[in-house]
């Protein structure tokens, strides 16, 4: 079986969007099936008793059902209904104080025996050529336990024909507002993931995901010029309930834009799009200079993600992990020196407990049990995510749970967990926040970016732009992008929004590693405003 097949969806948001299908094509009502647990336990104890007999000081065994079901639609048409399911045995081992891995999607015995002693043997062939051995952080046995997503309507036994009739809804509505062409999507994950090891844990969970985007597209007919609005959900870690509307899930802003927390009315949203994107069409180019800057949570949580969450991931910082966008300026000396990050309105911290978000689960694929810690308090650079193997490089005693893999076919290694700017300490709404700014632009949505291989400069778009004047939102503006470094930018964090106003924004599919794997994660805030920060105007020629 290959490890990963890919669909390519053109057209959707960035131009065309990889999506990574494993495993094997399933019916719909396959996927409301799971594994026996006890079966599970029996193919632990066999694989973790092959590890020892080759020798293994460690071993962990990890049993997993993905299933995944896409449905994908253009204006009155579904163009594809994907429903995967991948099962399968990993096991990791340390033999002579080195790593060894192996996995089959055989869940006989005798199969899963062959891999335990494989990945011994690759552990005592890697032995040979390593400099010092794995330093491997404890992680108390917690027996035999469980945890589910808190979910209220299971999305994989909602009906194909609802969940079709929904998006196809959707898109009519869409074009009825002003859309000349309109994609919508629903990507719906449910890892069944069994872990064991020599320590004496065995862990079963179930955790769910369901992102809904869409692209509602809009044309001059006589100039051929387009602007396109991307659908203002966040991926989440919910079930189907996450769809129903609910009026306390919705944050509107003093514009009267609907912005969504908790709950998301897809319809609702799409016909705004479609409206909002005509406006752009219309709307006057922004003049590049200095602006305060105004950023709801729909945005904020990419530039969270870029400049905060990946270079305080500890492999980065170290140089074990280059790929996708490089490894990290904020190195351990800055640790030491206490590296101001950002200013005092600047409170960072990961967890991987907060319910709802994308990365929420009971215990890491380590299995060590999952929490929430500071990594930047009051401005201060505090702490990184670290992993098992990584704890020992801080003078730590224990991992910080963010060790993932997206496939049993696919070694852990280190992950985000979902890392989030604190609200603000003293009540302010939206409102009150914009009314002290003079000269400044209200940002609603992610958009495109870019960032160097230190993480320490980028750029970011976003969907929705509204100029602010003397206290007062005054129209819709566009080409829009603004310029930061990185600790410039969150040194210019002036004031961040209540509680009241936290939201959560996500990647559903973030990348990493080589050869590539794909996690989600979330990252929350409240709104937050920026002074003085280098806005450009994305629309000028320059020849």
């Amino acid at each position: 079986m290959q490890r990963r097949d890919f669909l390519k969806v053109s057209g959707f948001g960035l131009a065309s969007l990889t999506l990574p299908l494993y495993g094997n094509a399933i019916a719909a009502e396959d996927l409301l099936s799971s594994l026996d647990v006890t079966m599970k336990k029996s193919i632990a104890d066999a694989a973790m008793q092959a590890a020892r007999d080759a020798g293994a000081t460690y071993c962990d065994v990890r049993i997993g059902r993905y299933l995944r079901q896409f449905v994908i639609t253009r204006e009155d048409k579904v163009q594809n209904i994907v429903n995967t399911e991948s099962t399968g045995v990993g096991v990791r081992v340390i033999a002579g104080g080195s790593w060894g891995f192996a996995a089959t999607n055989d869940l006989s015995p005798k199969s899963v025996v062959k891999a335990a002693q494989q990945a011994a043997a690759i552990a005592r062939a890697n032995a040979r050529t390593r400099t010092e051995p794995v330093q491997f952080a404890k992680a108390p046995g917690v027996g035999e336990v469980s945890w589910k997503t808190p979910i209220r309507k299971n999305a994989m036994a909602v009906p194909i024909k609802d969940k079709v009739d929904l998006l196809l809804g959707v898109n009519a509505a869409a074009v009825k507002a002003g859309a000349d062409f309109v994609n919508s999507m629903l990507f719906l994950v449910n890892e069944q993931k069994y872990f064991a090891s020599t320590d004496g844990s065995y862990i079963d969970q179930d955790v769910h995901r369901i992102w809904a985007p869409f692209t509602a597209t809009a044309i001059d007919k006589a100039s051929g010029k387009f602007r396109t609005r991307d659908g203002l959900s966040s991926p989440m870690g919910m079930g189907f309930e996450y769809l129903d509307g609910a009026a306390s899930g919705k944050a509107i802003s003093p514009n009267g834009v609907v912005n969504y927390g908790s709950s998301y009315d897809m319809l609702e949203d799409a016909v705004a799009a479609a409206k909002q994107a005509r406006a752009k069409l219309k709307a006057p180019s922004v003049k590049p200079g200095k602006y305060d800057l105004v950023l709801d949570p729909s945005h904020t949580w990419l530039t969270i993600h870029e400049s905060i969450g990946h270079p305080l991931e500890l492999d980065r910082v170290l140089g074990y992990e280059a790929n996708y966008a490089g490894t990290s300026f904020a190195t351990l000396d800055k640790l030491k020196d206490k590296f101001q990050y950002g200013s005092d309105k600047v409170t960072v911290f990961a967890d991987k407990t907060q319910v709802g978000s994308l990365g929420a689960v009971g215990f890491d694929d380590e299995g060590v049990k999952t929490k929430r810690w500071d990594l930047i308090k009051d401005g201060t650079l505090v702490d990184y995510q670290t992993i098992r193997d990584q704890a020992h490089i801080l003078g730590k005693t224990e991992s910080d749970g963010c060790c993932y893999a997206d496939s049993w076919s696919s070694v852990q290694f280190q992950r985000m967990a979902n890392v989030s700017l604190a609200a603000g300490k003293d009540k302010l709404s939206v409102a009150d926040m914009i009314k002290d700014v003079e000269n400044g632009i209200y940002i609603i949505g992610d958009g495109s970016f870019s960032i160097d291989q230190q993480r320490y400069n980028a750029q970011f778009g976003g969907q929705l732009f509204y100029e602010i004047k003397n206290g007062q939102i005054t129209q819709q503006i566009e080409d829009v992008a603004y310029q930061i470094r990185t600790p410039e930018f969150w040194n210019a964090c002036a004031a961040v929004c209540d509680e009241s106003d936290y939201r959560l924004g996500g990647s559903f599919f973030d990348g990493k590693g080589q050869p590539g794997q794909v996690s989600a994660v979330s990252h929350g805030s409240s709104t937050a405003r920026f002074n003085g920060i280098n806005v450009i105007n994305t629309a000028r020629s320059l020849g």
